[in-house]
Formats: structure tokens, C-alpha cells, sequence
């Protein structure tokens, strides 16, 4: 269509992050081309050009482990980090099923708890949700937030029956899958690991990965809510115990942590953390379902608490008090999220099976953590063609945008909008396939020109790809290596998730993405064999003349 562009167009002011886009709106042609349009005179025509979209592989592998599972840094430089746990059937994908191994640590090297002849009562594992941002809702708050609070008058206080007031809040996480009825309750179990997780091995890095486990440490039925609970005396409102946000679940195998942990005291398995995690080697958490939902934690804050009593001597006189010991699950352990599909008969497996780069694919299928991704080509035709009317009809290109559309036809995405996160990103395919090790920001990203807009109706994303475009055909160079070449026409590649940034927005890497720990997946519209569906995927190009 054509617009009479008589102003000078705003530059797009968009923070640099993974998840930017506007609701609702078209956005504006950059300035990269508003030169042509300071005097009253300017013409700007968009035209619509084809592209080659095609579905690609990534064999439902990913890099999975800790470095993988960052989302963002705070303020203080602190990483946030999420990790998946569920599993979700639907009849597009197929079944999908994310379970998480993590090696475990002693709160100290060779922990004498505290005295002698220590005794199990009970071990509890605690998962916790990272805490909401704006832009990621992990839990519901407001409207559905339950808060229960009743009196106990037997709760016992160091070993003495105390009347106590306890108040539970229950919030519902966000679930990915089926919400309602039967399926909010998954029960979860939770394995040792006797796998020994060695962070520099590039084979227990993928999602994918062999991990065996060894001996059930418990099982639990999670009911899709977390809760804070406070318990404090009646008679001066003093603290008991206050248990943050979380999904609390007792692991009945004290055997195992009695004979495994305590019986090794003062014994080289928990001399240090180096023969600890070779001896007690981890826990993998997993679900027993194949079609209820995926939801996200917050793997960093993952806790397993086991409370004990032990011989303490005073005076004579020897008195048996339970104390806790915390393992700490943080950082400083090594992290493998595992995801399981099966997509037998699904027709994302019919896509994948029947990928056509050279001509492209009707209907493109993005998913996350390892599932498909989109590989997009602007043909070289269409580059010499805007080539030619540089030179000839001296026009100037003002913006060029990827415009996909979600496929209407055969199936809804289960998550809202806010779910629905891409990255979009340059790479020379080797042999057709990606690199990973070598993607890079488009130069619009790094210009701050933004990645996508969505319009609400009909449905469609505009990725930003106006300084692409216009480097390619205006014979822009870029130094690679030692040498200055022009810039080339490379596939851009669009996968699910968002670009992991700071607390200001700026982004923590190329390979920083929120791609292994996603739950999206969504069909596009890709080519249209007769060029007859007007909702086909196309580069939409601005450019102006005088007149």
C-alpha cells in the first residue's frame, strides 16, 4: 500500500530486550530512512515480497545445564534463573515432559551435627517459584490469592504443646497445559541420582542427557498452588516458624538420608564437597503424568530441609533437641534440566519430516526447550531487486519487517500473548544446519531499532529487519576476522523464548536466551505454494521517492 509520508518519521525508541513488542499498534518507519522525508514532497510505498520459511529440526536437544538456565540479572549482578517441571500432551506437538536433576552440597565440610548419635525425623524438599517481574508472571497474586488461618492448641515448641495461631496463603502458579478439573494435581517423585554430574562433560549438558537414578526419596502430589505459612504463640505473637513461598512435599526415605548421611559422620564421604557429590551424587524431580501441565521454578532456591535430633549434654544431663540441616542446592551445583518428547503421529513430527528449505514449508512450528525452530531466508532476487531501485529510482529504503501471521486454522495456542516470546537472530548455516556457537543480534537489535511488534487483529508479528536490509543493499561492509567484506544475506533463524537481559536492559549474550526453559509453542503461517493466501509469510518493505 502506498502513505503520503509528509513528517519526518520518529526513530523507533525501544529498550534493547528478547520479549519487546507493541499490542494492538503498526509501528512507524525507523529514521534510518528519514532523510528522505524532511521536505513535503515524499512518497513511501510498502511492498510485499516473498520469503523461504522452513521448519528446522534441533532433534528436541538443548543446551539444558545452569549456564543455560539464566533469565535475567538483578540489580545487584545476581543471576534469576528458571527451570520447568511438568509434562503437557496436546495433539499438534505431541507429549512433552521436563523433569530437573541437581547435584546437592553439605551446608559445610565434614558437618559434625552438632553432637552425637544423630537421628532422622523427617526430611522435607522444597520448591519454590522465581518471583514475579513484569514481564513474567510465574505465580497469580490479587484476586487469587486464599488465605486460611485457624489455631492449633497442641503445636509443638521445643517439645512442649503450645497453642498457636497459623496462617496459610495459597496462590495457583502458571501452568502451561491443562489448568482445570482432574488435571491440577501431578505427583511428583524424587530420585537420587547416580549419575555422577560432571559439569565439564559436554554429554550432561543437553537436555537429552543419560541420568540414572537409584533409590525413591519420596513421592508428593502437587495440587498446581504454592504457600507461605506463618505459625506464632498466642500468648506474645512470637514467631514459631515461617515458611516461604513455596510447595512443600516430605521425602519418606529417611532410611536413605539416616544410613547415606548421618551414619557418615566424621567419615571421608563428607570430608568435602569434592567427595561428597561423587558419593551422594544428586536427586532428579520428575512427574509420573504425560498430559497435565508445565510450569516454572526457581531451580537456585530449591531446598531439601532434614530435621534431626541429637545427644546434647548439659550440666549431666542429656536432653535429645531436633535442629535442621540445609543442603544447599544453589549455584554452586551443577543444574541439567531433561526433557522427554514423543511426537509420534503429531503433525509437527509430518513438518520436521518434510522440511523444504529450498522452497519453504505452509506451516511453521516453534517450540521451546529443543523443539523446532523457523529459518527464514530473504531471497537473493528480492535483494537485487531493491538493489536496482536504489540505483535506478534512487529510493531509500525507510523500513522491512518479517511479517508472519499465527496459523487460524487448526489449532490455539494454550498460553496468552504474554507466553508467546521469540528471538530472532543471524547465522551462515553449515551444510544446512545451524551453528549455535555462532549466532549473532541482528544489526537492528544492537541499532536498539527493536526485534517485533504484534497486531492483535488478524494476528501477526513484524520482526525488525530495516538495517538488515538496508546494509545488504546499500553495500554496507563488516570487518570478519582480518578482512573488510560486504555484508551478506544471511538466514535469520526465529526461536522461542527471550533474550536474557540486566535489571537496565541490556543484553547478557547472543547464546543467552530463555530458549531452554520456554513452555511455548505456537504454529505460524509460513509460504503459500500459490502465493494465494494473502496471510502467507512476507518481507514488508518501505522505501521512498521524491516525487
Amino acid at each position: 500500500m502506498t502513505h503520503n509520508l509528509k513528517k519526518t518519521f520518529a526513530m523507533l525508541v525501544l529498550a534493547i530486550f528478547g520479549s519487546a513488542f507493541l499490542y494492538n499498534c503498526e509501528p512507524d518507519p525507523d529514521s534510518l530512512g528519514e532523510q528522505l522525508f524532511n521536505g513535503d514532497a515524499a512518497q513511501g510505498n510498502e511492498i510485499a515480497y516473498p520469503v523461504i520459511a522452513y521448519n528446522y529440526d534441533n532433534n528436541d536437544s538443548i543446551r539444558s545445564d545452569a549456564s543455560r538456565l539464566i533469565s535475567g540479572l538483578s540489580e545487584s549482578g545476581v543471576t534469576t534463573n528458571v527451570a520447568v517441571l511438568g509434562a503437557f500432551t496436546e495433539p499438534q506437538f505431541g507429549m512433552q515432559r521436563a523433569s530437573y536433576v541437581t547435584q546437592l552440597r553439605m551446608p559445610t565440610d565434614n558437618f559434625d551435627f552438632n553432637g552425637a548419635n544423630p537421628k532422622v525425623d523427617s526430611v522435607v524438599l522444597v520448591v519454590r517459584p522465581p518471583a514475579n517481574t513484569a514481564s513474567n508472571t510465574y505465580f497469580f497474586e490479587g484476586d487469587s490469592l486464599r488465605t486460611n488461618t485457624y489455631t492449633k492448641t497442641d503445636f509443638p515448641v521445643d517439645g512442649v504443646a503450645t497453642e498457636v495461631s497459623i496462617e496459610k496463603k495459597t496462590y495457583p502458579v502458571r501452568k502451561y497445559g491443562k489448568i482445570g478439573g482432574a488435571s491440577k494435581s501431578m505427583k511428583i517423585n524424587v530420585h537420587e541420582v547416580t549419575t555422577f554430574l560432571d559439569a565439564n562433560n559436554d554429554a550432561l549438558k543437553r537436555s537429552n542427557a543419560s541420568i540414572s537414578t537409584g533409590e525413591l526419596l519420596g513421592s508428593g502430589v502437587f495440587d498446581g498452588n504454592v504457600s507461605s505459612l506463618s505459625i506464632t504463640k498466642k500468648s506474645d505473637n512470637s514467631i514459631v516458624f515461617s515458611g516461604n513461598l513455596g510447595f512443600r512435599m516430605k521425602l519418606s526415605n529417611t532410611n536413605f538420608f539416616q544410613t547415606h548421611i548421618l551414619d557418615k559422620k566424621g567419615k571421608p564421604e563428607l570430608q568435602d564437597a569434592a567427595n561428597f557429590i561423587r558419593y551422594f551424587k544428586g536427586i532428579k524431580i520428575s512427574v509420573d503424568e504425560t498430559d497435565r501441565y508445565l510450569y516454572q521454578f526457581s531451580p537456585n532456591d530449591l531446598q531439601v530441609i532434614m530435621y534431626y535430633k541429637y545427644d546434647k549434654t548439659d550440666n549431666g544431663t542429656t536432653t535429645r533437641p531436633q535442629t535442621t540441616l540445609n543442603f544447599n542446592l544453589g549455584s554452586a551445583n551443577a543444574h541439567i534440566g531433561l526433557y522427554e518428547y514423543n511426537r509420534s503421529g503429531s503433525p509437527a513430527a509430518a513438518a520436521l519430516a518434510a522440511s523444504n528449505p529450498n522452497e519453504g514449508d505452509e506451516r511453521l512450528f516453534v517450540q521451546g526447550m529443543g523443539g523446532p525452530s523457523v529459518v527464514v531466508k530473504i531471497k537473493d532476487e528480492t535483494i537485487n531487486e531493491l538493489k536496482e531501485k536504489l540505483i535506478t529510482d534512487k529510493v531509500g529504503i525507510v523500513s522491512a519487517k518479517i511479517r508472519v501471521y499465527l496459523d487460524p486454522a487448526t489449532w490455539k495456542n494454550t498460553g496468552s500473548t504474554e507466553d508467546r516470546k521469540f528471538t530472532l537472530l543471524n547465522n551462515t548455516l553449515n551444510a544446512g544446519k545451524i551453528d549455535y556457537s555462532k549466532l549473532t543480534f541482528t544489526s537492528d537489535l544492537t541499532n536498539g531499532l527493536g526485534l517485533y511488534y504484534y497486531k492483535e487483529n488478524p494476528g501477526y508479528y513484524d520482526f525488525v529487519v530495516t538495517k538488515t536490509v538496508k546494509d545488504i543493499v546499500e553495500g554496507k561492509t563488516e570487518t570478519v576476522g582480518d578482512a573488510t567484506q560486504p555484508i551478506v544475506n544471511k538466514p535469520l533463524i526465529i526461536n522461542a523464548g527471550a533474550f536474557a537481559a540486566s535489571a537496565t536492559g541490556t543484553l547478557l549474550g547472543v547464546r543467552n536466551t530463555t530458549r531452554a526453559f520456554d513452555m511455548n509453542r505456537i504454529i505460524l503461517t509460513g509460504v503459500a505454494k500459490t502465493n494465494a493466501n494473502p496471510k502467507r509469510i512476507q518481507l514488508m518493505v518501505t522505501y521512498g521517492t521524491k516525487k
